[in-house]
């Protein structure tokens, strides 16, 4: 358990050239959450309000409307923004000396806390802008022959699609989408969905870790190895799930995973992370050029250009916040919020649940549809009437509204969407 003074040391250790601009409150209102825990399940302590409002606490976030769309972007603690402001009055001072010589190195102790954080070496970690960066990385950076085969699903990202599409029309290769109902079965038919759509031609498996649409958690790992075994690379989209639920990386045996890190973990806006398998970092073309000498360089994939080190250096902060709280207890809470609204809604007429309630498949992301009204339109009608901020999701399989908490989320908010959603049903 973090006392004040190891709490301190490990925020100071992020900085090696200015002292974070910490805010007292924040710092004491976490310590004093964590040390009252104890023993507590965090099962049981999902549903401990006093808890939760010392985190809620450590937000600038306006309760003048509701924002149930944390699946974009999030906001950061006060405790990440005030990191966040100071390097960049720092860097402003003489960037070309501020920023170059003392500002960016540091981003070597961001590399090494989230490597240690995913559980994978330091050399197979890239600091990136958001999980599409990453990815691109991996999607543009692997060798493919016309007639070589992609396969995916119709739900993956569509960022994602697209680059694999442009793949498609510039260079011939093939590519191959795989339908899944909402919710599935289970996670088994995932992976047989996979196994039976495998040709001699494939030669990339690329699929989300927790889909953007449904929030569906994947069998990553069992998907992975099944791929390994037939020689075939596996990319991971991982935009939703670090920091949102519990996993390292032996948890994956992926060959390249990407995600975002403005959502979850509550870093800056514009940070991400790659992670690729060291013995493919050789043959994995860059994204943006990089010398020769860099061939086996894990930070060739950043190699972008001039570009700010205050947001890349805040991320220490946001780790040691996420971490504050405890992953565990974190994916609890989240998923106490979710199943709240889910539960209250389930079964009511001409309401679907597109999401699973299984806790293995699913956690803070949830997607109803109302068979009465359009997400479009109920998304508008929301907003226009209530200030709550929901995610319109028209795939046909999966039509409804994206609704996503986070810890800042109070059992209010989530009870007067709730609310909004039994008026419009009982209309």
């Amino acid at each position: 358990m973090l006392n004040r003074r190891d709490f301190m040391h490990s925020m100071l250790g992020s900085a090696a050239v200015a002292i974070p601009a910490l805010r007292d409150d924040s710092v004491d209102r976490i310590l004093s959450a964590v040390s009252q825990v104890g023993n507590t399940s965090a099962k049981d302590l999902a549903t401990e309000e006093e808890f939760w409002r010392d985190i809620q606490a450590a937000f600038m976030v306006d309760r003048s409307y509701i924002n149930l769309n944390n699946g974009g972007v999030c906001p950061s603690p006060k405790v990440v923004h005030e990191a966040l402001k100071r390097y960049l009055d720092y860097s402003n001072q003489g960037p070309v000396y501020t920023m170059w010589r003392h500002l960016e190195p540091q981003v070597e102790g961001v590399r090494q806390q989230l490597a240690r954080d995913f559980g994978c070496d330091p050399e197979e970690m890239a600091i990136t802008r958001n999980a599409s960066e990453s990815l691109e990385n991996a999607q543009f950076g692997i060798d493919l022959e016309p007639g070589d085969e992609v396969l995916t699903t119709d739900q993956d990202y569509g960022r994602m699609l697209t680059t694999w599409g442009q793949r498609v029309r510039r260079e011939g290769i093939v590519l191959n989408q795989i339908p899944f109902v909402n919710p599935p079965p289970d996670q088994q038919d995932l992976i047989d969905r996979f196994e039976r759509a495998i040709t001699p031609r494939t030669k990339v498996l690329h699929f989300c870790h927790i889909t953007n649409l449904t929030g569906l958690i994947f069998p990553v790992k069992e998907i992975c190895q099944m791929a390994r075994a037939r020689g075939i690379k596996t990319v991971v989209d991982g935009a939703h799930a670090y920091a949102h639920f519990p996993f390292k990386r032996d948890d994956l045996d992926c060959d390249y995973y990407g995600s975002s890190l403005h959502k979850w973990l509550l870093a800056p806006i514009g940070t991400g992370l790659f992670y690729v398998r060291r013995e493919l970092i050789p043959e994995t073309w860059s994204l943006m050029a990089a010398p020769e000498s860099m061939r086996d360089n894990i930070r060739k994939f950043e190699e972008i250009g001039t570009h700010p080190a205050a947001n890349h250096n805040a991320i220490a902060e946001a780790l040691t916040f996420h971490q504050g709280i405890g992953a565990e207890r974190k994916a609890e809470r989240l998923r106490y919020l979710r199943n709240r609204w889910m539960e209250r809604l389930n079964g009511q007429p001409g309401v679907t649940i597109n999401t699973s309630f299984d806790p293995a498949m699913s956690c803070a992301i949830g997607n109803v549809g109302l068979d009465k009204m359009e997400p479009g339109e109920l998304t508008s009608h929301l907003w226009n009437t209530h200030k709550i901020i929901v995610t319109p999701i028209g795939h046909q399989d999966c039509k409804g509204i994206r609704v996503t908490p986070n810890v800042y989320t109070t059992l209010d908010e989530v009870d007067r969407f709730a609310e909004a959603m039994e008026a419009v049903i009982a209309a």
